[in-house]
């Protein structure tokens, strides 16, 4: 079976690589950016190309969700399986007259970072049950976790992933910002991060809530914000309030 990947980004890399390890040929990596392309092609020992994409079987579409369905039109092939792997846009997204699916890692992807990949969701879309067999198959040879999934599912599979990762992340860049101010070094704050993240393991995240919020410590809390401003106060706030509101503070 051959296989073709379209883009040359994070998940690109990542996903051509994952394949790579499990024993799944990949034909040819496909974009637009022939730099990051040879770099991947280099490393990765798959041929690429920024101008004809090679005759395939499966194609995989990882680019930004705005330009799926604009890189979609260039599979011209009609009997083929095409999938996308955004978290946030329907199958039907993508233009052409083949088979249409969705195959999606749930993972923040850089390519810097190394990742084990039989702990990475895959979370897979098709439109009859032959080709969400084939894609289970490849999937569950890259990970461990593999499910069917619905775009209604999907949406708040991707939205949980955006609370729980994307605005997590940057509350730990505000953070940063604030230690950085008083010349704390951050790394010093990585082992309560880690415990942080350790302890939902193990625990409800909503049961290992700690803080001057769930307390209700309203001294701590107007210190704070008088060493505050601008939108680090606005998060402050809007953050306490939600904590209030969940465990139904005054």
């Amino acid at each position: 079976m051959q296989t073709v990947i379209i883009g040359s980004g994070n998940v690109a890399y990542h996903l051509a690589k994952a394949l790579k390890q499990n024993g799944i040929s990949v034909a040819q990596i496909f974009g637009r950016n022939e730099n990051d392309l040879q770099k991947i092609s280099t490393e990765l020992h798959i041929p690429y190309s920024s101008e004809r994409l090679t005759d395939a079987d499966l194609y995989i579409i990882c680019v930004s969700d705005h330009s799926v369905e604009e890189v979609s039109r260039m599979i011209t092939k009609k009997n083929c399986l095409v999938a996308h792997t955004s978290g946030s846009l329907p199958k039907e997204i993508l233009s052409g007259a083949y088979r249409k699916s969705s195959f999606y890692p749930l993972q923040t992807f850089s390519k810097s970072k190394i990742l084990n990949y039989k702990k990475i969701p895959f979370f897979i879309e098709t439109e009859n049950p032959e080709d969400q067999q084939l894609l289970t198959a490849i999937a569950s040879k890259i990970s461990d976790k593999v499910m069917e999934s619905s775009y209604e599912k999907r949406k708040y599979i991707h939205l949980t992933a955006v609370f729980a990762c994307n605005f997590t992340n940057h509350l730990f860049s505000r953070a940063k910002e604030i230690s950085d101010s008083q010349e704390i070094p951050f790394d010093y704050f990585l082992p309560l991060i880690d415990e942080t993240v350790q302890k939902i393991h193990e625990m409800e995240p909503k049961s290992a809530q700690t803080g001057p919020a769930v307390r209700n410590d309203k001294r701590i809390l107007e210190l704070h914000e008088e060493l505050l401003s601008d939108e680090s106060l606005s998060i402050y706030k809007t953050m306490n309030l939600s904590i209030k509101k969940m465990y139904h503070l005054p």
